[in-house]
């Protein structure tokens, strides 16, 4: 998944077989949603043009866009009906699939994970955003950090339980469930707010996750070791083929946050060390991928075999 439609990037994957995910970036959602013309002219300059040797399969709609502030709330289902009604006039809507991804912001209490329900003042966007996505078949697209949720709640959260590691772990006591790891809660919090709204059939899809390797003073958990431990229990946890305590037969999908340091980001330091790999492309941490550093001092290249 990339977070724009960066046509040097569409190109680099030309060729290569990988499957893609583009991003319609918050600020043009008023402009697409508005036209029906600009969004079709959007699908046809950053989807189709690039069709079929960059194998394009999604294409996200803005990201985080409802839960914090309402500058764009207003304008996300436009955006996303005139995008996919584009799709369908050129016969895509079967290949490339239009999703949104949200915050944990949208909940309004997501522990236990059986009360968690939607925001008031998100619900007004969020319940015909579902509608039209259970029309379309498209899955409730969760970024899940527990990162942040135990740096917010470290008086709460044992370190082991968002790390996957040995732990008592968490009941819910109407569900009678038992959690022994954040994420899994997390999502199961998702599904919880998804049946109160009337779609408890959507699939929960966690489009982020991931840990923290380097901090400021005060995010004393964003540590290599911790960021390794994370990704690679991670990779554990999804070997298992299988769902959450609510959700026990629908095999999890998870994408990792991220491929690269965003060196450039502003805020903490931990927002610049999400990455699997340095802007130079050295590894942050061995979790069994290896980098790989160009001769060139100029430009580097990422070697990721699957």
């Amino acid at each position: 998944r990339i977070y724009d439609f960066d046509h040097s990037v569409l190109k680099a994957f030309s060729g290569t077989g990988l499957e893609l995910v583009v991003g319609l970036p918050n600020d043009n959602l008023r402009d697409v949603s508005a036209n029906a013309d600009h969004a079709m002219n959007w699908v046809k300059d950053n989807v189709l043009a690039y069709l079929p040797d960059t194998h394009i399969r999604g294409i996200a709609i803005g990201n985080e866009v409802l839960g914090s502030s309402d500058e764009f709330s207003g304008f996300l289902l436009g955006a996303v009906k005139n995008v996919y009604n584009a799709l369908d006039k050129l016969k895509l809507s079967h290949l490339v699939q239009i999703t949104t991804a949200h915050s944990q912001a949208v909940f309004a209490d997501s522990f236990p994970p059986s009360s968690c329900v939607f925001k008031d003042n998100v619900v007004q966007y969020m319940k015909p955003l579902l509608e039209f996505f259970s029309q379309i078949g498209s899955p409730f697209c969760l970024n899940a950090y527990p990162f942040l949720a135990y740096m917010y709640n470290k008086d709460q959260i044992d370190i082991n339980y968002a790390l996957f590691l040995p732990t008592k772990g968490a009941d819910d006591p109407k569900t009678k469930l038992h959690y022994d790891n954040l994420l899994d809660a997390q999502i199961d919090a998702a599904y919880a707010a998804l049946e109160d709204a009337g779609y408890g059939k959507m699939e929960v899809i966690v489009t982020e996750t991931g840990w923290a390797s380097h901090g400021d003073e005060n995010e004393a958990a964003a540590t290599a070791n911790n960021a390794r431990t994370y990704n690679y229990n991670l990779r554990k946890r999804l070997a298992k083929m299988k769902g959450t305590p609510l959700r026990p037969k629908s095999v999890l999908k998870v994408y990792v946050f991220a491929i690269f340091n965003e060196n450039l980001k502003p805020g903490p330091t931990s927002e610049r060390n999400f990455g699997l790999f340095k802007p130079d492309g050295s590894i942050s941490y061995d979790i069994g991928f290896h980098g790989f550093k160009s001769s060139s001092a100029d430009s580097s290249l990422l070697s990721l075999k699957v």
